[in-house]
């Protein structure tokens, strides 16, 4: 299954927030969509980089309670960033997000954000598509003719 079906399914809306949200704000943004990673875009469109929970668990660990007043630009993974495009698919998604230990990966088409993929999103797919198998070998067993 190719990214651009997941997108279709789950929609393209990505949360984002500008490089010099605070911290305690990207908390809030995870907090209230109930996410794990937020986009960070300086315009909405283009990808500088991803503030994923992990990612506020190292500020924390580093700088303590004075993390939540810093930038996102300061925590927020850049250099090592994983992206896909929607022609990629869920099986390569899911061999990126175990050798580089990920669980969100933005998708860009022609430059801009065009949605993102969370590990939840590649199990889900992987499990829809292996009941739709077992349902076709199950009538093909039950009724061959």
């Amino acid at each position: 299954m190719q990214v651009q079906i997941v997108l279709q399914e789950k929609g393209a809306d990505v949360v984002t927030a500008v490089p010099d949200t605070t911290m305690r704000d990207v908390i809030a943004l995870l907090d209230e969509a109930r996410i794990g990673a937020v986009v960070i875009s300086a315009d909405g469109r283009r990808l500088d980089g991803i503030l994923s929970e992990r990612d506020v668990v190292r500020a924390l660990a580093r700088h303590g309670a004075d993390a939540l007043d810093r930038p996102a630009r300061e925590v927020m993974t850049t250099g090592e960033l994983c992206t896909c495009g929607l022609e990629d698919t869920v099986e390569s998604l899911m061999t990126t997000m175990t050798e580089r230990r990920v669980r969100h990966i933005p998708v860009v088409v022609d430059g801009d954000i065009g949605g993102l993929v969370s590990i939840g999103d590649v199990v889900k797919s992987r499990i829809s598509v292996l009941e739709h198998e077992t349902r076709a070998l199950h009538d093909y067993i039950t009724n061959p003719y």
